[in-house]
């Protein structure tokens, strides 16, 4: 069960007393009733991952003497949560997060009369993570030294590189992103930005470890040190590819999907790909 910070509960319940006090409610010429009605928890509460940030939104209560909402976090959903903040607005940012960290989050609303309700019930947290925009690689056939991405790294890196994630592919002008065997990628389809896709899927991985780069599409990675990652494409030409990219830096999320058996790095043997090769003029002649 959630529980609130004592310090902060006391601290309300204090001004509670003030409030009533300090209006005359206890006046006998006084014949309005005081309101010790607390507001209903609010409902809804969702976050989004930035870098080092998490927004939070929630839906709005619906008593007419909603004066705002408190803010709450903790490192655990049944730990105790402490105060973070007040809005009066159904939005929250939280600029103090920090990258690698779970948080947990909470909202109560608060009255007029400074009666604050139960926090609300969902299991709300985050995890922010690093992004980046606007990064390059090149087609690893005619630039191998600069065709691969480390996300860890934050860099481009040869695309036979252990530390290379994925790499870009110009396959006679069919464009692929490429990933090594220990590697896995799924094209998440078309997409506004590289906020539209939360969470890493559970199934649906190529097979093939490649998939076909579109420009407006974001993909999800599976590395093989056990973090998930996801990329979207801007600008492609026949030399290079620009997109945005996000990575998370906990290994193994549970909420995402369970851990590989191994996830040791190694250096990759570029014959590996003379495979993908020949699958696909294997193919192109069965068209015919």
């Amino acid at each position: 069960m959630k529980t609130l910070n004592s310090f902060f509960t006391l601290t309300i319940l204090l001004f509670a007393i003030i409030g009533f006090e300090g209006c005359g409610l206890n006046d006998k010429d006084n014949n309005v009733a005081p309101d010790f009605s607390a507001p209903a928890a609010p409902t809804g509460l969702r976050v989004l991952n930035g870098d080092n940030v998490i927004d939070l939104d929630w839906n709005p209560n619906t008593e007419r003497d909603i004066a705002g909402y408190n803010v709450y976090y903790s490192d655990s959903y049944n730990g105790q949560y402490k105060l973070l903040g007040s809005t009066k607005s159904t939005h929250y940012t939280d600029n103090g997060a920090t990258n690698g960290k779970t948080w947990y989050y909470a909202v109560a609303a608060y009255d007029y009369n400074d009666n604050e309700s139960e926090l609300s019930y969902e299991d709300v947290h985050a995890t922010p993570r690093p992004e980046g925009f606007n990064k390059v690689i090149y087609d690893y056939l005619k630039f191998p030294n600069n065709s691969g991405f480390s996300f860890a790294n934050e860099v481009a890196v040869p695309y036979n590189d252990k530390q290379a994630d994925f790499f870009f592919e110009n396959y006679n002008g069919t464009y692929y992103l490429d990933v090594w065997d220990d590697t896995d990628i799924q094209d998440m389809g078309r997409t506004q930005d590289i906020y539209d896709i939360p969470l890493a899927p559970s199934k649906g991985w190529s097979p093939t470890k490649d998939t076909l780069a579109i420009v407006g599409h974001t993909y999800v990675i599976w590395t093989v040190d056990n973090h998930f990652a996801k990329v979207r494409i801007t600008n492609i030409t026949n030399e290079r590819i620009t997109f945005d990219w996000a990575y998370q830096t906990v290994e193994g999320n549970k909420e995402l999907k369970s851990a590989r058996a191994s996830f040791e790095r190694k250096a990759h043997d570029p014959s590996e790909l003379n495979k993908r090769l020949q699958l696909r003029i294997s193919g192109n002649q069965n068209k015919k």
